[in-house]
């Protein structure tokens, strides 16, 4: 069903010349990573592990585990400025940040350190705290012991939108927030004396930013504001037939296998990151990508002719690729392929009713979620009647993965907004004061857009996109 809907979308796009929306490859679809345990996890519900620290004086990023469920170890990351004694007493306020499908939280250690320095840069009175999670099934998030759907650990377990947004709300509420107030007050003194901010600020990449908008329509209590990076609307395929809990039956089983060899190879791997990102220098590996020192040529880079070249910077296709890896990853993918969108309310409905800030920031060249998809959100935003505020910015020569392209001008956007005290403030903050960032592979072109030029989107456009979500 959906493929046939996926076809004539594509079909008509391509006759009348659309710039709505086409639909992604398969690689748009999740890869996966096994999980390889560093210790051994207590049972116990609130269990916390740190295993790496990375810092360089000024700022630093840990590496935890966090047991879901009592269950499953669940792996993520904290970017923060250095402390000292004189931060005892500003207000620190969280950011998560959700990735696509197909990543780990290392998609978003650019993003994450160049927020840090835009805080510094921008003289914020703010000390922001940034998340980065694997969702369960992804990168390196697993059951503790997968065997390809068929130990106890995986059984009857559903890698799902409904699972993940579970898996996200109690993340939320267990580790990034401060405990619940008796009160209405949002935030609460810890022993430090430090203000933490009782709601989190959700940043949400592609399925990310699907994620992000369902979480916040469930539980606004827990959200101070939304950013959306080209969100997509719609999720997975929704395959009838099987409900996607493990252990698969063996027409799924097969099926996934199949789709999940061919998606997972590496030629598709780096056709789909050249259709989804304008630069190749932007993930080829010829630029450092790790939270330390991202952007640097990478030194061993000089050719005969003195040109940069890629050398020892990883490419982003090899931790894709890696990501692939483990004995879970088949029946994980099989499961998504079959698993239903979240239960109760579609994307745009959501959107619609989502009472908190929201920002659209989107690539402006992404060939899947367009600019005309953008807009058709905008105005959903716009019909609110709650007063909350809601912005749209596109940045030029960036592509599906803005958090990752363009993390200089993402987190110059960004800052502004996040430091906004209310919705008023939000609705005048100058959000494309520099109209053209440098990034170290080319420049970004910022550019707010209207209201009243996203609600006289062409009628074909209007149409095809929402065909979509």
């Amino acid at each position: 069903r959906f493929a046939a809907l996926r076809y004539a979308i594509t079909a008509a796009a391509a006759a009348i010349g659309t710039t709505a929306f086409q639909p992604p490859p398969a690689l748009l679809l999740p890869t996966l990573r096994h999980h390889e345990a560093l210790v051994r996890f207590s049972s116990t519900h609130d269990s916390i592990t740190t295993h790496n620290n990375h810092n360089d004086g000024q700022y630093q990023l840990e590496q935890k585990t966090w047991m879901f469920q009592d269950k499953y170890p669940i792996a993520y990351e904290v970017a923060s400025a250095a402390t000292t004694d004189s931060d005892e007493d500003v207000i620190k306020v969280p950011i998560l940040l959700l990735n696509g499908f197909g990543v780990g939280s290392f998609h978003q250690h650019r993003l994450m350190r160049q927020l840090l320095i835009e805080q510094q840069n921008q003289q914020s009175e703010k000390r922001y705290v940034i998340y980065g999670i694997d969702y369960l099934g992804q990168g390196k998030s697993w059951p503790k012991d997968p065997q390809d759907g068929n130990s106890a650990d995986e059984y009857q377990l559903g890698y799902s939108a409904d699972m993940w947004l579970d898996q996200l709300a109690s993340f939320v509420q267990e580790v990034v927030i401060s405990p619940a107030t008796d009160n209405d007050d949002s935030t609460t003194i810890t022993a430090s004396n430090s203000i933490i901010n009782n709601k989190v600020h959700l940043v949400g990449n592609s399925v990310g930013g699907y994620l992000a908008t369902i979480l916040t329509h469930k539980h606004p209590q827990l959200i101070s504001s939304l950013t959306l990076l080209n969100a997509t609307p719609v999720w997975g395929l929704n395959l009838p037939g099987w409900d996607g809990k493990l252990p698969a039956p063996a027409v799924p089983k097969a099926i996934g296998r199949q789709m999940f060899n061919l998606i997972r190879n590496e030629d598709v791997i780096r056709q789909y990151l050249e259709a989804a990102y304008v630069r190749g220098e932007a993930f080829d590996g010829t630029f450092e990508d790790g939270f330390d020192g991202w952007g640097c040529i990478a030194s061993n880079a000089d050719n005969e002719n003195g040109a940069a070249t890629a050398g020892r910077g990883e490419p982003l296709g090899a931790k894709i690729r890696a990501c692939t890896e483990g004995n879970g990853g088949h029946a994980a993918f099989a499961s998504i392929l079959w698993s239903a969108p979240a239960s109760g309310i579609s994307f745009y409905e959501a959107l619609q009713q989502v009472p908190v800030d929201v920002l659209l920031l989107f690539g402006g060249d992404d060939p899947w979620c367009t600019e005309a998809v953008g807009k058709r959100m905008h105005v959903t935003l716009a019909s609110r009647r709650d007063g909350a505020a809601c912005r749209f910015v596109t940045l030029k020569n960036v592509g599906h993965c803005p958090n990752h392209e363009a993390p200089t001008a993402v987190a110059q956007v960004l800052m502004p907004w996040l430091d906004a005290d209310d919705s008023e403030e939000r609705r005048v903050v100058p959000l494309d004061s520099l109209s053209q960032i440098h990034e170290p592979w080319g420049d970004v072109v910022i550019r707010e857009v209207s209201i009243e030029e996203s609600e006289s989107l062409g009628l074909v456009d209007r149409v095809v996109s929402s065909m979509v979500g």
